[in-house]
């Protein structure tokens, strides 16, 4: 006669297969959900915004306007394929790191991505107090940002995964309903809802 042992709760608690990767508009989520994610899944949260901003010792605003957007970018791939080596993790990438043909070729290739994708209200509610958004530092930002997400939509519909952010979710509900999505891709093993 076989004896069944209890799991621990460590066993069942789910797991990633491979490193998850958020797109999206700055203000749609990525960072605040991608921590409770990690918290979730325990796993280590990276972010590539804070690792360009902790190599180079300046600011995203210092980097653009010393340097320029194209140093940026070029910063923002390699960081991003440093970052993609490892354990998996959840990695939150800036907003434009998804429009680079080449950082979505590596990203799609090496990690499951997940476009967060949000309204436009729901995003300027978010940004329009920051001061820490280089691109919307313009006479009319949310003008600017109207336009960047016009931009951007139809290139971030291309990430394979995707969920429709509402603004009355909490970032703990935004989580687990992008974990749903995640498991349902098989990028997260053991997940129950």
């Amino acid at each position: 006669m076989g004896e069944t042992t209890p799991q621990s709760r460590e066993d069942e608690a789910p797991r990633l297969a491979r490193t998850i990767v958020l797109v999206g508009m700055m203000g749609a989520g990525k960072t605040a959900v991608g921590r409770a994610l990690a918290t979730r899944l325990g796993v280590e949260m990276r972010d590539s915004d804070a690792e360009i901003v902790a190599s180079s010792q300046l600011s995203i605003a210092e980097i653009f306007e010393r340097y320029g957007e194209p140093f940026f970018r070029e910063k923002e791939s390699a960081v991003i394929a440093r970052l993609l080596e490892g354990e998996p993790c959840i990695l939150s990438t800036g907003g434009g790191a998804w429009m680079s043909e080449g950082n979505r070729a590596l990203l799609t290739e090496r990690a499951a991505v997940l476009w967060l994708k949000a309204d436009l209200e729901l995003l300027w509610s978010r940004v329009r107090h920051k001061t820490t958004r280089p691109l919307l530092r313009t006479s009319a930002p949310k003008k600017t940002l109207t336009e960047l997400l016009a931009a951007r939509e139809p290139v971030y519909a291309l990430a394979p995964l995707s969920v429709h952010v509402q603004a009355d979710w909490s970032i703990e509900e935004t989580a687990e309903r992008v974990l749903a999505v995640l498991a349902e891709a098989g990028a997260v093993e053991g997940y129950a809802r």
